[in-house]
């Protein structure tokens, strides 16, 4: 089960994208094993998957839980990984930061019966196409022309 919560927006430096990110939560178990965070295939936007941390939840019995993430690497081909060895008596969680990865994701429970709760954003990164004029054509546009003083003559 995955749920997405609140939302965020802001700007991008340079005022040219636009951000937006959401909560996300997903728990895997021995029932759900695995989860894939496709997106929409849309090409106006790019789409990101932010971790945060793994940790265990409740009912959890002391045994290892492998998690393991599926996603694209720099050269496109699909790679799995484990991130994570969670285990009640030493390692109940685990703090990725923020291990972003570009969407399609896949999280699976590699070994355990969980459940395991895997958290962070899902950013989206929108073009704004707001003006067609790039940024030095609209200074352009607002610079006035100085013309130089003209000198008086002491009679």
């Amino acid at each position: 089960m995955c749920e997405v919560q609140c939302s965020e927006r802001g700007c991008c430096p340079g005022g040219r994208a636009r951000m937006e990110s959401y909560v996300f939560n997903c728990e895997l178990s021995s029932k759900v094993p695995f989860y894939t965070f496709q997106g929409d295939e849309e090409e106006s936007f790019e789409q990101f998957l932010e971790l945060r941390t793994l940790c265990l939840g409740d009912g959890a019995k002391p045994e290892h839980n492998v998690v393991e993430v599926t996603a694209l690497n720099h050269r496109g081909k699909k790679v799995s990984v484990p991130v994570a060895n969670l285990h009640l008596s030493c390692l109940p969680m685990v703090s990725l930061g923020e291990f972003e990865l570009k969407t399609p994701v896949t999280f699976r429970l590699k070994s355990g019966t969980g459940p395991v709760s895997v958290s962070g954003l899902h950013l989206i990164a929108y073009e704004d196409d707001e003006s067609d004029m790039s940024e030095e054509e609209e200074n352009e546009e607002e610079i006035v022309p100085i013309k130089p003083a003209k000198k008086k003559q002491k009679l």
